[in-house]
């Protein structure tokens, strides 16, 4: 197993954005010490870029921070886990990971979010909230992931807060919500947004949402998924301290259970 920390911030906009750097350290941190394995450190530059065709910083995402993942996975030798940093960071593993697995790759996509804006709907320009649908390879050209994630192999777990558009998408098939895991996959990604939790289990969230789960709610459903065969997966917009991320260890532990 292979744990890249991406300290990325760039696809997140809100007040504690700029936390998420840290919040990525000091959980990748916890992840090697939990799971007996060197953490690589993904170089990321803290710099923000203007808004460019209605995403965020455009030039640093497609630019340097881009360039960097792509080289910590060129021959990863095994499962990755991959610590953000904003969701945005899961544009490259998943994207990676379909093109080595194929049509048959699944996700489950743990988040009170589904990210399924384009540029087009996003109310705020942050990519962490595209990210999804760029991952079907839809919105933004300089996103779409090619190969794409097939329509219907992506199922939403604890997702609670979507836009108009996002329940569009839904809709039409791009994502489902009524699975742990999406049906008649080969092998399957686990993406964590630590916002599925509820923010009085833990409070080191970037962007907290009412009405989540515990964190003994998150392990059970992750533990759910071991008939699977997990070939990646990611934890997701931390911004707690390294005490704050303590009572994180069971869902690391689960994670590394799923991994192998």
């Amino acid at each position: 197993m292979l744990i890249n920390a991406v300290p990325q911030r760039q696809g997140a906009v809100g007040p504690r954005a700029a936390e998420l750097p840290d919040g990525c350290l000091a959980l990748a941190e916890l992840a090697g010490h939990v799971l007996g394995r060197p953490v690589h450190h993904v170089p990321q530059t803290r710099a923000v870029s203007e808004v460019d065709g209605g995403i965020a910083s455009r030039a640093v995402l497609t630019g340097p921070n881009r360039a960097a993942q792509l080289a910590a996975l060129e021959a990863p030798g095994g499962p990755v886990l991959t610590i953000g940093g904003d969701c945005g960071v899961e544009l490259i593993p998943i994207g990676v990971a379909r093109f080595r697995h194929g049509p048959g790759l699944g996700v489950t996509w743990f988040d009170a979010h589904p990210d399924l804006n384009t540029a087009e709907t996003s109310p705020s320009g942050a990519f962490h909230g595209m990210v999804l649908r760029s991952l079907f390879g839809e919105g933004d050209p300089e996103f779409a992931a090619a190969p794409a994630l097939e329509p219907g192999r992506v199922a939403l777990a604890g997702t609670r807060v979507f836009d108009p558009e996002e329940r569009a998408a839904v809709a039409r098939g791009l994502a489902v919500t009524s699975a742990a895991a999406p049906a008649g996959v080969e092998k399957l990604y686990v993406h964590v947004d630590l916002d599925v939790l509820d923010p009085a289990e833990f409070p080191g969230l970037n962007y907290p949402e009412p009405d989540g789960w515990t964190i003994s709610r998150l392990v059970a459903e992750l533990d759910a998924l071991a008939r699977f065969e997990v070939v990646g997966a990611g934890i997701t917009e931390c911004v707690g301290t390294p005490r704050e991320v303590e009572v994180l260890e069971p869902v690391v532990e689960a994670i590394g259970r799923l991994l192998g």
